[in-house]
């Protein structure tokens, strides 16, 4: 055994051959649920240690041992399998707890052919249990070798792991949690859990117990072993921290797992996805992103950079291929600080967990293996990757398969940085043209998307991969999954071009006439809708019967109003200031805090922006603000009733508020708020302060609506309130008593439920006479509910900031008092799906027909 400083090697227990760990019969070990390590299928009867070391423990049975070294590192040898069923015959121990071995002691003899009878196999698994700051490097033996008793056969080094294994030092604590993410535990979740690990120095494990009683469980360090867990929506799971911030970091984690993803995130509604009936000349596909199209169908085939076979030593790849990865690692950091910086949200995810990835050891060490064959770094990485995306593609699982882009994506970008070939990374594509590929990578997505394509059609691919939320994202009508009959039919295409109709999920490749101009006057009318939307989107909205409505955008960031201001927003009408407090380790300044308000100002030039002082608690958490644990914390301590125990927070935030000119534009709006003293207290200590600052000016100040308690009492809070804004996600889950958080009852949880829109009423009235009412939450963006709320008596929708103009369009064509006659029907209507049904037959009348019915019950 050697046992330096810096490397420990294991010798063979025992004569035999070589199985490598994940291909021994067993899922514990084959899914290195108890650790990495390799197997023997013995030719000898008696176990030998395989390094110097304490016994720690033998099995009741005889057949299993752990031994723990001076290093810390603990290894498990566990004679066949199923050999606990022999109750230890057949088995001769010849070792005790608390004795200390050498390398190539014996540990027990037993009788082999006693063993094969009883016993599954023979095989021998030898596991590194605790690596204890060591890295197990990748194992020269290949399967089906033979190696002699006292052969080296695992080497562990002290890397960069050893560092890491530092934070497992501090208290162990577990949580159970159902996986709430629709579209499972793939990349950008799993590249999340690994940060939160790293933020919180913390070691963080997921276990999953399957119905067969196994346990699987990965490692947050590794995204491949997390993903391959195979976790979907609903999964029962086990979150294991250790480490002094473990709490703060389960909170985290759990935090994560727990929400669902955000729509722009998630896969079309199922009736995207049905089967179409198909026509001669016409192929089907999924939709990704809804749309239509018309071009000529042009075939995307980009080949990998050209890379040696071989290399020129082992360390000589190896510090390649760690060149490489830092130069992209450095790549897609500087690319996701650009998305971050345009607002690309969901591009800035995808490029943070391309860079997770790329630092996944399990991958690093596969390609480490092959280069220890010989191979360049760059063929290294090659196969490496071309190995993990083969065993995503054949998982039988729909999103694990989708991830293969990413891989593919990964592979590339490394290769590149080892090829010496410099040829055009991307072919020439005409503009306007429908493309077709095999499959996408995020990476060319976004290069294509440079080139204005008309649609995206993929062979491959699935509704939940990152390309599809590429697309969705920039408006690109695509479908995937159509099969290798896409690639066939481009050369046969005609030159005048096909019709691709990613609303029904057809690909029309020998489009009539009639067809065609069809589809052109659809396209051309939806063009210029957005066109006439956009054209007046920075004009005020004034309803068919003389109303005035304004349209307000709610925005996370100083960034994102701007792109209000851009849009036409009338101002901001919701600025959540706790993206400020999050993912950081202590609460920010009040420099900080200024600043952004301050430039969030500048960015609408005097128009209100509303700004929601700290709204914390429930679902979302600080790691360095513990709230005390409750059974339900949606009732608990948030909002408005947050100050009464941490009043310092309140105190900077309202000191950074007041420290921004022009204070006429600043509105400050208070969250979860349930009765007037809340709003009184903070009206007097923001009264005191500008005091004491001297200031001569004060900013509004109102109320958010969002409990059942504030909209029945709304006439006394408009007394003290300057203005009233409605927060329907939260007024629909106290009210309908609907997590909102439970994706089982997202559906039910309507805002149009009669008893909902009842309170937006009586809000409304209450208010009537002492302030003005609006609405920031998810409602105001609904096309049903965003007419109707006008109708009810709100003054300002704020919206998403791309959602501006059309919000804007489609107000200016309401009779705002005609559909107000409707509301004694519509409010006396069993539930929501009724609401909604007869409110959509009411706004689908031609205009006209409106106007004529309303004058004539008016004579």
């Amino acid at each position: 055994m050697s046992d330096s400083s810096q490397s420990l090697t294991l010798q063979a227990p025992v004569t035999g051959v070589v199985v490598p760990l994940i291909a021994v019969p067993d899922p514990v070990f084959a899914s290195l649920t108890l650790g990495e390590g390799i197997a023997l299928d013995p030719l000898g009867e008696c176990l030998h240690a395989p390094c110097d070391g304490e016994v720690m423990q033998c099995a009741r049975t005889h057949h299993a041992f752990t031994l723990r070294t001076e290093a810390g590192v603990e290894l498990l040898l566990h004679l066949g399998l199923d050999t606990v069923e022999l109750k230890g015959k057949g088995i001769e121990p010849l070792v005790a707890v608390g004795d200390h071995v050498r390398a190539g002691d014996p540990l027990c003899r037993f009788d082999a052919d006693a063993l094969a009878r009883g016993a599954s196999a023979l095989i021998t698994p030898l596991v590194i249990t605790e690596a204890a700051g060591w890295q197990l490097l990748p194992s020269k033996h290949r399967e089906g070798e033979q190696v002699s008793l006292g052969e080296p056969l695992l080497v562990l080094t002290r890397t960069a792991v050893e560092l890491a294994d530092t934070r497992a030092d501090g208290p162990l604590t577990e949580r159970r949690v159902i996986l709430a993410l629709a579209s499972g535990l793939h990349a950008r979740p799993a590249a999340r859990l690994r940060a939160i690990a790293r933020e919180h120095s913390v070691s963080l494990t997921v276990q999953h117990e399957r119905s067969t009683g196994n346990i699987n469980s990965a490692s947050a360090d590794s995204l491949s072993a997390l993903m391959n867990l195979g976790l979907t929506e609903g999964a029962a799971l086990t979150l294991i921290a250790q480490g002094e911030a473990a709490e703060a970091a389960l909170d985290a984690a759990e935090r994560l797992l727990t929400t669902p993803e955000v729509e722009e995130h998630s896969a079309p509604p199922s009736s995207t996805l049905t089967a179409v009936t198909l026509k001669k000349g016409e192929l089907a596909g999924l939709v990704a992103s809804p749309g239509l199209a018309i071009g000529p169908l042009v075939s995307y085939q980009l080949p990998l950079p050209t890379v040696p076979l071989m290399g020129e030593g082992e360390a000589v790849e190896t510090a390649r291929l760690k060149e490489a990865l830092l130069r992209v690692g450095e790549a897609l950091a500087q690319a996701e600080a650009q998305a971050t910086r345009q607002g690309q949200s969901a591009e800035a995810e995808i490029f943070a967990a391309h860079g997770a990835w790329l630092e996944d050891p399990d991958l690093v060490a596969a390609a480490g293996e092959f280069i220890g064959e010989g191979h360049s770094a760059g063929h290294a990485w090659r196969e490496a990757l071309g190995a993990e995306a083969a065993q995503l593609a054949v998982s039988g699982n729909t999103l694990l398969a989708a991830r293969v882009a990413d891989l593919r994506d990964l592979q590339r970008r490394v290769m590149a940085e080892l090829s010496d070939d410099q040829q055009a990374v991307l072919p020439e594509l005409p503009e306007g043209a429908i493309v077709a590929a095999e499959e996408l990578t995020p990476s060319e997505l976004v290069a294509v998307a440079a080139l204005h394509p008309a649609g995206l059609c993929l062979a491959g691919g699935g509704t939940t991969s990152h390309v599809a939320i590429l697309a969705r994202a920039r408006g690109i009508p695509c479908l995937v999954a159509m099969g290798s009959a896409l690639m066939k039919a481009v050369n046969d295409a005609p030159d005048e071009g096909v019709i691709l109709d990613a609303e029904d999920g057809r690909l029309v490749l020998t489009p009539s006439s009639t067809q065609w101009a069809e589809v052109t006057e659809r396209i051309d009318i939806s063009r210029r809708d957005a066109e006439t939307a956009r054209s007046a989107a920075f004009e005020t909205v004034i309803t068919r019967d003389g109303r005035k409505v304004g349209v307000y955008a709610n925005v996370g960031s100083a960034e994102e109003a701007r792109l209000a201001a851009a849009n036409g927003a009338d101002g901001v009408g919701l600025l959540r200031s706790e993206f400020l407090f999050l993912e950081r380790d202590s609460a920010p300044s009040e420099t900080t805090q200024r600043d952004e308000y301050q430039a969030a100002l500048e960015a609408l030039g005097g128009k209100p922006v509303i700004i929601r002082t700290l709204d914390i608690g429930a679902d979302k958490q600080l790691p360095y603000l513990r709230l005390p644990s409750v059974p339900n914390p949606a009732l608990g301590v948030r909002g408005a009733r947050l100050w009464a125990s941490h009043p310092e927070l309140l105190e900077t935030q309202l000191r950074a508020l007041l420290g921004v000119t022009p204070l006429e534009a600043l509105h400050i709006m208070l969250p979860m708020v349930s009765e007037v003293g809340e709003l009184r207290d903070v009206r007097q200590r923001l009264e005191a302060l500008a005091s004491e600052m001297g200031l001569d000016s004060r900013p509004r100040l109102g109320a958010m609506i969002e409990v059942p308690s504030a909209a029945l009492c709304a006439d006394s809070l408009a007394t003290e309130a300057d203005f009233l804004s409605i927060g329907t996600n939260d007024l629909t889950q106290y009210t309908l008593a609907m997590d909102r958080e439970d994706p089982a009852l997202s559906a039910r949880a309507d805002v149009l439920h009669p008893a909902v829109l009842r309170l937006i009423q009586t809000t409304v009235e209450g208010a009537k006479g002492h302030c003005p009412v609006g609405v920031c939450g998810a409602a105001a963006s609904d096309d049903l509910a965003a007419p109707l709320l006008v109708a009810l008596g709100i003054d300002e929708l704020s919206v998403e900031p791309a959602r501006v103009p059309a919000v804007k369009a489609a107000l200016r064509r309401l009779d705002v008092t005609a559909l107000a006659a409707e509301l004694p029907v519509l409010l006396a209507l069993d539930g929501a799906g009724a609401v909604r049904g007869r409110l959509g037959e009411w706004l689908a009348q031609p205009t006209e027909t409106i106007t004529t019915t309303t004058t004539l019950e008016r004579c």
